[in-house]
């Protein structure tokens, strides 16, 4: 559900980050291997292929944010991957998603989405009490 936030007017995220979410398919989701040892689902993008393929190298880290992550051993510093996808910039950076985020098709004001998860809980309540 978190995921959904990040399509509304109202999230600082980029136009093109946001965008991104609402151009994402089913397929395009994927689990990665962050620098930081951790798993984390993220939408693909040709920064993630060329991270695969071994084309990018961080030569420095200014953040120096995890004690788990050492850019000398890491393809890219996590914290400019997502500073750059943030502002837009997916040829250095790319968006970490939920798996549901390929069901985003638009983007709404927090009070638009508000209501439309209460529909759609009150929906799904009362579908689970007629089963009962």
């Amino acid at each position: 559900m978190a995921t959904r936030f990040v399509a509304t007017h109202e999230c600082d995220a980029s136009k093109d980050f946001k965008e991104t979410y609402i151009k994402c398919k089913m397929g395009d989701l994927k689990i990665i291997k962050s620098p930081a040892g951790l798993p984390g689902r993220a939408i693909k993008n040709k920064f993630l292929e060329d991270v695969e393929l071994g084309k990018k190298v961080p030569s420095k880290c200014r953040w120096r944010c995890l004690t788990t992550c050492t850019f000398q051993n890491s393809p890219y510093c996590i914290c400019d991957a997502l500073v750059n996808a943030q502002k837009g910039n997916f040829n250095d950076g790319y968006a970490f998603a939920g798996a549901n985020a390929y069901r985003i098709d638009s983007i709404m004001s927090v009070k638009e989405l508000m209501a439309t998860l209460v529909e759609e809980y009150e929906q799904a309540a009362a579908n689970n009490k007629a089963a009962l």
